[in-house]
């Protein structure tokens, strides 16, 4: 039996429910929804940290940030991490990555430079849209030279400061102003976006290995802020039919015009839909192309994202702690036509992002290493339980919270503690962990805590009893 292929198809920043298939009825996915009725989708998959870098590499190494030594941001990860991608070589496949990775800090090195391989034999490495000479550029300078003055999305400041600091000079043309909390219209042709980038770019490398196994890793970067997307993506959408957070009262009595006022939380909302439509059309023609390449079918797509986006809720922005469920809980799809018995089922237990890659391995029939500690979800594909303990971590620097059915709770390096009832509080606005009525609940999220750190446990293996 031929041994099937593998294409992750991974966004940035992406929520849960910022997804058709998982009961958003306003935002328009119908090629993601697609993928859900031809696989399974796991609609409580938990990420493993709450910011990029870490639940990255985390879900290409199958193991938890602490026991990689990677539970924050700017740690380069070591060339000799055994990767996914490394296990599939041996067995013989291609393996690609193209467009955002984030193996690397992105704001203090120069993108011309050759990016370490890690384990990939094709890299086109473009971590942000349009501010540095890396491969998204160059392949916008084949395509569109007219366009390139135009593409940037905004040098980050800490990248100004390393390049001011070094002298580094800088021929990019980048924004002047843009209004960081509103909708945005993408200012240049639609074929040319970071998201159009990684989808031709995949297309190309689904024609040259049609008649391989291969590994790829295609990596979009929307819908990280800047909310900025084409004008048809915006079109999609009324702003005024954009969902509005329910603040408590504490909350909502300090939001005031320009600080998380209801027009703005829509331009918000609007420009992060409009992102994520974007790459659903570039998923339909990823989908077509295999369809039309006849691999379809023996061709495992998952489709997940590195951790969610407040989108206003809390009354911020972006990502970190504590990971609620609009930041650690990620969409999950996986779709393998030979591998899936009951297609369009929703598996509601909580899974993580660290399964992935023992599960990618079972289904091509690989062995999986003892190092890694996600658990296989091959059998929620064949309709199956899936034997783990239903609990979600993610960790950071200082902090783990543990996501069970019905609660999370979250122990600091400090000793505080925050429990909530996502059952009576799904927005996680109410630490009841010093409420008297918890007391049992908090035991109990404890001890799930403590068991789940020592399961985690991969002591090395014995050579002889001593």
């Amino acid at each position: 039996m031929k041994k099937p292929n593998i294409l992750i198809i991974h966004t940035d920043q992406q929520r849960w429910d910022a997804l058709g298939a998982n009961g958003n009825g306003v935002i328009q996915t119908p090629n993601l929804d697609r993928l859900a009725r031809e696989g399974v989708n796991f609609n409580c998959c938990i990420a493993q940290n709450p910011v990029c870098m870490p639940s990255r590499i985390s879900l290409l190494t199958g193991q938890y940030c602490s026991t990689l030594g990677m539970q924050h941001m700017a740690v380069p990860v070591p060339e000799d991490t055994v990767c996914l991608q490394h296990l599939l070589k041996r067995q013989g496949y291609a393996t690609g990555c193209i467009g955002k990775l984030h193996f690397l800090p992105h704001a203090n090195r120069d993108h011309r430079d050759p990016h370490p391989a890690y384990g990939f034999d094709h890299l086109e490495i473009s971590d942000e849209p349009g501010c540095y000479e890396d491969d998204y550029r160059a392949w916008v300078r084949r395509k569109a030279p007219e366009e390139l003055d135009k593409i940037s999305v905004g040098l980050p400041p800490v990248t100004e400061y390393w390049q001011r600091l070094l002298q580094f000079d800088d021929p990019i043309v980048h924004p002047k102003e843009r209004n960081p909390n509103r909708a945005q219209v993408y200012p240049c042709r639609d074929d040319v976006t970071h998201s159009a980038f990684v989808a031709e770019r995949t297309l190309d490398y689904l024609d040259a290995h049609r008649d391989d196994p291969f590994f790829l890793f295609s990596g979009f970067y929307s819908p990280h802020s800047p909310w900025i997307a084409p004008q048809w993506c915006l079109d999609l959408y009324d702003p005024a039919d954009m969902p509005l957070p329910a603040f408590p009262p504490e909350l909502d009595a300090q939001r005031k015009e320009g600080h998380f006022s209801d027009d703005e939380l829509r331009s918000v909302c609007h420009g992060y839909y409009a992102m994520v439509s974007e790459v659903d059309h570039h998923v339909g023609r990823i989908l077509d192309k295999l369809d039309e390449l006849g691999i379809a079918g023996n061709t495992v797509v998952v489709f997940t994202s590195d951790h969610g986006e407040w989108l206003g809720e809390h009354l911020r922005y972006g990502k970190g702690h504590w990971g609620p469920d609009c930041i650690s809980r990620v969409p999950l799809i996986i779709r393998y036509p030979e591998g899936i018995e009951a297609p369009g089922q929703t598996v509601t237990s909580i899974v993580e992002d660290v399964d992935v890659a023992p599960t990618v391995l079972t289904c091509a029939g690989l062995p999986v290493p003892r190092s890694l500690q996600g658990t296989c979800l091959a059998p929620g594909l064949a309709h199956d339980t899936i034997e783990d303990d239903g609990l979600g971590l993610t960790e950071y620097t200082g902090w783990k919270a543990l996501r069970a059915p019905g609660f999370r709770y979250v122990s600091e390096a400090d000793g505080k503690e925050m429990l909530f009832d996502l059952e009576k509080d799904p927005m996680e606005y109410h630490n009841v962990a010093e409420d008297p009525a918890y007391k049992d609940d908090l035991a109990e999220m404890r001890r799930l805590l403590l068991r789940r750190l020592i399961a985690m446990e991969r002591p090395k293996a014995k050579t002889w009893p001593y």
